[in-house]
């Protein structure tokens, strides 16, 4: 893990290839420390970058981080998505190994899909399975672990069920085969 002093430092040692990843964090916190251990078991991984937010406070306002722990989630150098609280070391580890996806490219650009989930939930590993055999590459959060996500989901779609998906800002709740085909453009 390679800790970052500022949002320049950060920039300045970020890949522009690849996934990167930045944990932001506030160290003397029981969440923090329970964030900064987790992704702590993945150190052999070099995209991964942590700043302490009680030393780096100009991170956090560029990419609108008002709560923290909080691993950021880039892409090419882009900032794609946004993971919150403290997760389990297996989470993380899908995470930074391979469970962030993202949709074919289309004319417009590239597809934003983000899939609401719990771990118990059939329909969502369900909903999952169906995105990977068709190659959509997606960011799963974990709403069961993630109250603020889950919070912003309801006031959305007016629905607390999941699994939920959204792409480019259309959601889809429920496993709706033919809606998920057709904003995805699949034939």
């Amino acid at each position: 893990m390679i800790n970052v002093k500022s949002y320049s430092d950060f920039k300045s040692k970020m890949s522009n290839s690849g996934k990167s990843f930045l944990l932001l964090y506030k160290s003397g916190s029981e969440q923090g420390s329970c964030a900064l251990n987790n992704i702590g078991e993945l150190a052999d991984k070099s995209n991964i970058y942590a700043a302490d937010i009680n030393t780096v406070s100009d991170i956090h306002s560029k990419f609108g981080i008002n709560s923290v722990p909080a691993l950021l989630l880039f892409n090419k150098g882009q900032y794609q998505t946004v993971v919150k609280g403290c997760q389990e070391v297996s989470f993380y580890r899908g995470v930074v190994e391979n469970s962030l996806f993202d949709a074919k490219p289309v004319s417009n650009g590239v597809k934003k899909v983000t899939v609401y989930s719990t771990p118990t939930c059939p329909w969502c590993t369900t909903l999952k399975g169906w995105l990977e055999h068709n190659n959509i590459r997606y960011t799963d959060i974990d709403v069961s672990r993630d109250q603020q996500a889950a919070y912003d989901l309801v006031r959305r779609s007016g629905q607390q069920g999941v699994p939920q998906t959204d792409i480019n800002g259309q959601i889809v709740v429920g496993f709706d085969q033919n809606r998920l085909k057709q904003l995805l453009e699949l034939a």
